[in-house]
């Protein structure tokens, strides 16, 4: 499921008539709402073609992949909500202008400067869409067919990013004007993405409120505090993982494995996006706490194959691992947000996604940045093979946390259960009558 998931809304009656069919709308947001993703995807093999064109160090690509972050959480903890209050569309149209204006920079990029300042753009320009396409395809699809939006929204995420990496990757191998390809290509699609966006329905009325939706709110209550302690230290390990698969991976199959091959570059930036795209799907109906269990251990290994390519100068070893830790990827956060959101009532969800943000974009970015000046200092493969040993050791802290977890809620169904007379020796998890924690939040992101 993708993390921004928004809740289901009813179309206010009194909204001016849309120009656009609903169906035809609902199909030009999802491709437009992919392109984003597409476009940060692409910039993961980019990086590599523009330090062979520039000669900048690994510190500098590394900077240049991360403060993707930065633009992203600065935008979604202070734009998240304003859509909200204002309406889709013209949240929907900045962010894309915003978009446009990187997608400019890329295609006229003098030097790694322009990169630098052009990934800021497009974080922000992403992350002040995303909640704001979320719950436009949702409202946009058919009364019965609400999961089909958030459908869309989960593969166009993590899909769109794991496509624009391999896309350039063969933009590179197959032509000499990649970027030029690749940018006007997106730029073509952004433009026709704002004209579907105003021609579309708005979805919600205008409310109050707007300027107070732009405070950033990050807050755990207290009876989601034991879920979110134990959660975070995989949610770090497996963002670092993808940071690591987006900002060093790339790189390394031509230092390291010393192929000098675009599509390789791609491909190890599509493996792990691409397999949480299709897990986070496959794992929805998944018991959350299994679910976040699976998801451990396969980031565990997912990181001890990594180490293992890496040390052995095997790309295909790396490639599976990076593969594996995709399946940890879409399995563990799906399921941190399933075992934390139902904890918190409707008013205080949108400051623990909030949080839980913080954790997944400061994991994302700030080691992959460290990492790029130890591999200029100290080589790549150590650097890689300790900032992998770091994602172990996050990811085991987790796996005992949840362990423990486990046994304290397997000891106290058992305790309610034997001093209920209605009982009959069933576990309070086979009743339908005491569902403390639904499986999936009923309303906000899941």
């Amino acid at each position: 499921m993708s993390p921004f998931q928004a809740s289901i809304e009813t179309t206010p009656s009194h909204l001016p008539r849309h120009i656009l069919p609903a169906g035809f709308a609902l199909t030009g947001c999802a491709i437009t709402f992919t392109s984003l993703y597409l476009a940060a995807g692409a910039l993961t093999p980019l990086l590599v073609l523009y330090k062979e064109q520039w000669n900048f160090p690994a510190a500098l690509l590394t900077l240049a992949f991360a403060v993707y972050a930065i633009g992203f959480l600065a935008a979604i903890l202070t734009l998240g909500s304003l859509s909200d209050h204002v309406g889709r569309r013209p949240v929907l149209v900045g962010a894309l202008i915003l978009q446009l204006v990187s997608n400019g920079m890329f295609l006229l990029a003098p030097d790694i400067g322009w990169v630098v300042t052009g990934r800021i753009v497009q974080g922000v320009a992403t992350g002040a869409a995303t909640t704001a396409f979320t719950a436009a395809l949702i409202e946009l699809a058919p009364p019965n067919r609400k999961r089909l939006g958030t459908i869309l929204g989960s593969v166009g995420l993590t899909g769109g990013l794991g496509l624009g990496s391999l896309l350039a990757g063969l933009a590179i191998q197959l032509t000499t004007t990649a970027n030029s390809i690749i940018f006007i290509a997106l730029a073509i699609i952004t433009i026709l993405g704002i004209v579907v966006i105003v021609l579309s329905p708005e979805s919600v009325s205008r409310t109050p409120g707007a300027l107070r939706s732009l405070i950033p709110s990050v807050a755990i209550p207290f009876a989601a505090r034991r879920e979110f302690a134990a959660a975070a230290p995989v949610i770090a390990s497996i963002w670092m993982l993808a940071g690591l698969s987006g900002g060093l991976a790339p790189s390394m199959v031509r230092s390291v494995f010393h192929l000098d091959s675009g599509l390789f570059n791609g491909l190890s930036g599509f493996v792990s996006p691409a397999t949480s795209a299709v897990i986070g799907l496959v794992f929805a109906r998944l018991d959350p706490r299994r679910a976040m269990t699976l998801g451990i251990y396969a980031s565990l290994i997912g990181a001890i194959g990594i180490i293992d390519g890496a040390l052995t100068g095997s790309l295909a070893i790396m490639i599976s691992g990076q593969a594996i830790a995709g399946v940890g990827f879409g399995a563990s956060f799906t399921a941190s947000l399933r075992l934390i959101l139902p904890l918190a009532v409707e008013h205080q969800r949108a400051g623990v996604v909030a949080a839980i943000y913080v954790v997944s974009y400061i994991a994302f970015g700030v080691p992959i940045i460290i990492a790029g000046e130890l591999a200029d200092a100290h080589g790549l493969v150590p650097t890689v093979v300790w900032y992998s040993a770091g994602t172990i050791l996050l990811a085991l802290i987790s796996l005992g946390a949840q362990q423990l977890l486990g046994r304290n809620t397997r000891n106290a169904i058992g305790s309610a259960a034997s001093s209920d007379p209605r009982s009959d020796g069933a576990s309070m998890a086979e009743r339908d009558d005491i569902q403390p924690v639904p499986a999936t939040p009923p309303t906000g992101i899941r």
